[in-house]
C-alpha cells in the first residue's frame, strides 16, 4: 500500500518520506492544538481566537519574504532548519503558561512551519523534472492525507485518555516528528542557492496575471472549510442526520484523496489544460453545495445519503482542482524564483481561510438552503474565471515555453 503511495525511489520518493514524518506530526497537533490550549494552557476563548489571529496575520505578510529566503540560501537549507527549529519550538510549549507566551511561541512556530512548506515545494521543483512536478505532488498530497489521518487517530487517543500527561506526551512526539523531519531533509540532495543577479527580488509582486490567479485560487480553495466547519453545524442544527455525519464525510474526504489523488492529475499537463481541469473541480464542488443544500427538508435516511454523495462530489471537485493549482503554480513560476511563487500562492490559501469561517457561517447557517446556492454560484463563476486568468499568463510568458 505504501508503495503505491510513495514516488519512484529517488529524491523524490525521499522528500515524501520526509512530509508524511512531518504530517504524522502535523495531524496530531492540529487535533490537540486548541484543546491543549484552553485546558493545559487555560486560555480563554477569546484569548485563543487572537493568538490565532495573530499568528495567521504573521504568516501572511511573512509568506512572500520566507519564500524568497528559500531561493536565496536553498530550500533544502531552509526547509532543514526551519523544521529542526520547530522540534524546540512545540516542545517548548510544555513550559508555556499564559495568553502573552502562548502567543509568541506559537506565532514563532507559525513562521516556522511556513518558511519549511514553502520550501519543500520549491524542493520539488528543484529535484523533479517539469514534467513529473504535478504528479508527484499529488503523491506527496495522498501519502500525507494517510499520514495525517494517523496523527489524528492518535490524537482521538489521547483526547479520550484527557490526563495532561497524555497532551504533554503527544507534544513530545510532535516534536519528535518535527526534529526527525529536519534531520531526513539533510540525506536530500542539496539545492544552490539562487544568485541575486538571476532576477529582481519580491518579482512576484508585479506579475499581475499570477496575482490574479492567486485571489482567484485562495477563493476556490474555501471549499476545504465546507467540509471542516460549516457541514458539522449543519448536520447539526438544520438536517435529521445523526451528529457523527460530520466525522463520516471527514473520513471519506480522506478515503478520496488518499485514493484517487495521483489519477485526478490526468489532463492537467500544462496551466491552459489545468485551468479548464480547475474549472471541473470548481463545478463539482459547485453541486456539491446544492445536494448540501437538499439535506435540509429531507429525512434522516435521506440526509444521510444526500450527504455521503455530497462528500464523494465535493471531494473529487477537490483533488481535481488541486492537481491544476499545482500544475499552473510550477508552471508560471520561474525556476529561480519557485520559493517567492509558492509563497504568494499560498497568501491566496491564507486570505480564503482568514475571511471565509466567519462568511459561510452566516450565509449557511444563518440564511439556510439559500446560503448553499449562493456558495455554488459563486464557485462556478470562480472556476469559469480560471482559464481567462490563465491564458493572460500564458501569453505574457510565451506560450509554449511553459510546456518545455
Amino acid at each position: 500500500m505504501l508503495n503505491r503511495l510513495l514516488p519512484p525511489p529517488g529524491p523524490a520518493r525521499m522528500l515524501a518520506v520526509i512530509t508524511m514524518v512531518m504530517s504524522l506530526g502535523q495531524g496530531l497537533w492540529m487535533a490537540i492544538s486548541v484543546l491543549y490550549a484552553v485546558t493545559i494552557v487555560r486560555l480563554t476563548p477569546g484569548e485563543l481566537g487572537i493568538s490565532l489571529g495573530v499568528a495567521a496575520a504573521l504568516v501572511l505578510l511573512s509568506s512572500i519574504p520566507l519564500g524568497h529566503l528559500a531561493d536565496r540560501a536553498g530550500p533544502r537549507t531552509v526547509q532543514m532548519w526551519s523544521f529542526l527549529a520547530l522540534a524546540p519550538l512545540t516542545a517548548l510549549l510544555l513550559l508555556v503558561e499564559g495568553f502573552w507566551a502562548y502567543l509568541v511561541v506559537t506565532s514563532v512556530q507559525g513562521l516556522a512551519y511556513r518558511a519549511g512548506n514553502n520550501a519543500r515545494k520549491a524542493m520539488i521543483a528543484a529535484n523533479v523534472p517539469r514534467i513529473d512536478r504535478v504528479s508527484v505532488t499529488a503523491q506527496i498530497r495522498a501519502a500525507i492525507n494517510a499520514s495525517v489521518a494517523v496523527g489524528a487517530c492518535l490524537a482521538g487517543l489521547v483526547i479520550a485518555w484527557g490526563a495532561p500527561v497524555g497532551y504533554g506526551g503527544a507534544l513530545l512526539f510532535t516534536a519528535l516528528c518535527f526534529l526527525v523531519t529536519g534531520l531526513l531533509t539533510a540525506k536530500e540532495p542539496p539545492v544552490p542557492p539562487v544568485a541575486a543577479s538571476a532576477g529582481a527580488a519580491f518579482a512576484v509582486l508585479r506579475d499581475v496575471p499570477f496575482l490574479l490567479f492567486t485571489a482567484l485560487d485562495g477563493l476556490l480553495l474555501t471549499h476545504a472549510l465546507l467540509i471542516d466547519i460549516v457541514l458539522p453545524l449543519w448536520v447539526i442544527q438544520h438536517t435529521d442526520a445523526p451528529r457523527w455525519m460530520g466525522a463520516v464525510i471527514l473520513v471519506i474526504n480522506t478515503a478520496v484523496v488518499v485514493a484517487f489523488q495521483t489519477k485526478a492529475v490526468r489532463g492537467t499537463e500544462d496551466p491552459r489544460s489545468a485551468s479548464w481541469a480547475g474549472l471541473q473541480g470548481a463545478g463539482c464542488v459547485a453541486a456539491a453545495c446544492g445536494l448540501f443544500a437538499l439535506t435540509g427538508g429531507a429525512g434522516a435516511v435521506t440526509a444521510c445519503v444526500l450527504l455521503v454523495l455530497g462528500a464523494l462530489v465535493h471531494a473529487l471537485g477537490e483533488i481535481r482542482q488541486a492537481a491544476a493549482s499545482w500544475t499552473i503554480v510550477f508552471g508560471l513560476a520561474p525556476d529561480h524564483a519557485q520559493g517567492q511563487y509558492q509563497g504568494t500562492y499560498k497568501m491566496g490559501g491564507d486570505l480564503g481561510r482568514i475571511m471565509a469561517p466567519a462568511a459561510f457561517t452566516w450565509l449557511v447557517i444563518g440564511q439556510g438552503v439559500i446560503g448553499w446556492i449562493v456558495l455554488a454560484v459563486s464557485y462556478v463563476v470562480l472556476g469559469a474565471a480560471m482559464p481567462v486568468v490563465v491564458a493572460r499568463a500564458v501569453r505574457e510568458r510565451g506560450g509554449d515555453r511553459l510546456n518545455a
